[in-house]
């Protein structure tokens, strides 16, 4: 790719600093331009720390710029839809954070949105792109382990005492689902190719955190009577296990999500009564996932994930998060290539 993409950066946010940015500045195909903020010296100390060219003060600045190719957004979840459908109508793409809403209808707004503009609109769910998920879907495919009978995964982390944490704002789309549950929700489905049928999610929702959920656990149904069980929390452990349970052998993989270091990307089958380590070369998923976006926009050729499957996976978000507060089985209706306007799921 003789040109890189320029991308600006809508916000400050930790995981653009620590994660995505660092992933573009290692990208061939990718550079980042701009970083902007309504802080105009954070935006001014964030370039600098971070080698970004130009910084602005507004999130306008940033989208009036005609240099700019692709927007990210890390933004508060409520904030996704607005800033999501105003960089479509400059003419951005957009990789926005997950979740991509605070909710499938917002989701279809935002992808129809980005269709009237002609771009193209991504969800960053990152681990998607690692190599190794390739790999295990290979293997299950080979009958390596077997009909697969199950999924278990999850997801959480300790932070229960940062008080201005955006995730612990239930207006602006905070809890636990949200954050680290909608990852062990998009891995099943990923690996099944499927939608689930209905959901049953059991939470602790915490008057100390607005009332979100600190932790959740749930049971997800897909047809032939395979299932994904998962937890998820803000207020536990730090894990971010999937395990892959078929009729003659188990899939492990430790750190699902996130892979720091070389050791982190490997895998494991139990299988003829041996456990054998799977290899994985080291890949910075962050910047594989800029690099399957940059070969759509450049060579026009659509998304690795589109944006349908990212309202999809925000379907079964909302029926998690009604089952909690209801605590009730919800069933979900078979999945539409995009959701009615009025479409809900049901208990």
């Amino acid at each position: 790719m003789s040109k890189k993409l320029r991308w600006g950066i809508l916000g400050c946010a930790n995981i653009a600093k620590n994660a995505v940015i660092p992933g573009l500045h290692l990208s061939d195909s990718n550079e980042v331009a701009a970083i902007a903020s309504r802080d105009g010296e954070k935006a001014r100390q964030t370039a600098e720390e971070l080698n970004i060219p130009t910084a602005y003060d507004s999130y306008e600045a940033l989208l009036a710029d005609s240099s700019i190719d692709v927007i990210y957004i890390p933004l508060p979840n409520h904030l996704h839809k607005e800033w999501a459908i105003r960089a479509a109508e400059a003419g951005k793409h957009i990789l926005c954070e997950k979740p991509l809403a605070l909710n499938a209808h917002e989701a279809a707004e935002m992808a129809e949105a980005a269709d009237k503009a002609g771009v193209l609109l991504s969800e960053a769910f990152m681990y998607r792109y690692h190599p190794r998920y390739q790999q295990i879907k290979e293997l299950i495919a080979s009958g390596a382990i077997g009909q697969i009978r199950g999924i278990r995964s999850a997801f959480t982390f300790n932070n229960p005492n940062d008080s201005k944490n955006v995730r612990f704002r239930k207006a602006w789309g905070g809890g636990s689902i949200y954050d680290v549950g909608c990852y062990p929700i998009n891995v099943a489905r990923l690996l099944l190719d499927k939608e689930p049928e209905a959901v049953t999610v059991n939470a602790l929702f915490s008057p100390e955190h607005d009332d979100v959920d600190m932790m959740a656990s749930g049971l997800i149904e897909f047809d032939d009577n395979v299932s994904l069980t998962f937890d998820c929390g803000m207020w536990a452990a730090f894990r971010n296990p999937l395990e892959i349970l078929g009729t003659d052998g188990i899939i492990e993989v430790p750190s699902a999500f996130v892979t720091p270091t070389a050791e982190s990307s490997h895998i494991y089958l139990n299988a003829n009564g041996e456990r054998r380590q799977i290899e994985v070369p080291y890949v910075n998923s962050y910047t594989a996932q800029a690099d399957s976006i940059a070969r759509s926009i450049t060579n026009g050729t659509p998304l690795e994930f589109p944006t349908s499957d990212a309202i999809r996976n925000m379907k079964v978000i909302d029926a998690c998060l009604l089952s909690a507060r209801e605590h009730a089985r919800v069933q979900l209706r078979k999945p539409l290539s995009r959701p009615l306007e009025d479409e809900r799921p049901r208990l």
